[in-house]
């Protein structure tokens, strides 16, 4: 799916998401009940936060029936990716969603980066005031996908106060899946080495990354803003002793934008961790 694809299919997402949930969600102690139907169902669930801790631990889980697939924050060549608000939440001054590491799909309509099982997004909520009661109030526009893709909206209301959670141990297995943010060449047994561009023999630009890492490791690439649709990386031969090599072509940047410079973000992902590496293509 092309770029002007995606964003018809966002745009479907908003307009057709309502009819996909289910009743408002309401909330227990420290989860909400489930919003959703057979194919796919959302809520929000509290972290333990110790008294005074300065940040409130969080996460919005999408549970998937089985054959049914969601996308991550750049969903590759088709879909769109989960859209999360947050507006309406009370003492919340600010709410980062972290983005655990996804995997690769292939199928008939190209290769998508995403989710195949269930899956909780670690939320990272800063209070506008100290002490004070928090209450998160979440609409999720998303897109669940099996042989056809259908948008999908959930909403939840939640309290998040100190002390334990229930949910804390998945939420805490699930902020380990988040890649952990590194610089170009750091992270030894598990590193991005290098990223250069090169062209051969008259052949469309394209970069290479060479990456350090065990066998089954896979790559991901963002462009500087949404509006940039790179394409997934390919796993070629050519590596030095060590090291395994991906390409992707220069291609899918918006009118106008130069890809000398680009800041681009690089996701490798290997069995049981993940790095982020932001750089730029020089």
């Amino acid at each position: 799916m092309k770029l002007t694809d995606r964003m018809k299919f966002a745009a479907a997402l908003c307009a057709a998401g309502v009819a996909f949930g289910a009743v408002h969600a309401s909330a227990t102690e420290d989860m909400t009940n489930w919003d959703g139907d057979a194919r796919s169902g959302v809520r929000l669930i509290a972290g333990a936060r110790p008294v005074g801790a300065p940040q409130l631990r969080a996460g919005v889980e999408i549970r998937l029936a089985r054959g049914w697939h969601t996308y991550w924050r750049y969903p590759g060549d088709s879909g769109v990716p989960p859209q999360f608000s947050f507006a309406g939440s009370s003492n919340v001054k600010q709410v980062d969603v972290l983005w655990p590491a996804p995997e690769r799909k292939v199928d008939s309509g190209g290769t998508s980066i995403g989710y195949s099982t269930s899956v909780i997004f670690p939320l990272r909520v800063v209070p506008q005031q100290a002490g004070k009661p928090v209450a998160l109030r979440l609409r999720l526009q998303y897109a669940i996908c099996e042989k056809l893709c259908v948008p999908a909206e959930a909403r939840g209301d939640l309290t998040l106060a100190s002390g334990r959670a229930s949910q804390d141990a998945a939420l805490t297995s699930a902020e380990r899946r988040v890649p952990t943010r590194l610089a170009l060449g750091e992270g030894g047994d598990l590193s991005i080495r290098s990223l250069r561009r090169e062209r051969v023999d008259g052949a469309k630009e394209r970069a290479v990354v060479d990456v350090a890492g065990p066998a089954g490791l896979d790559l991901f690439v963002e462009g500087p803003t949404q509006q940039w649709a790179l394409p997934v990386p390919t796993p070629v031969a050519g590596a030095p002793a060590g090291l395994q090599r991906f390409v992707f072509e220069l291609d899918g940047a918006p009118t106008g934008e130069k890809y000398q410079g680009a800041l681009l973000t690089l996701t490798a992902v290997a069995p049981g961790r993940s790095i982020e590496v932001v750089t730029r293509l020089d």
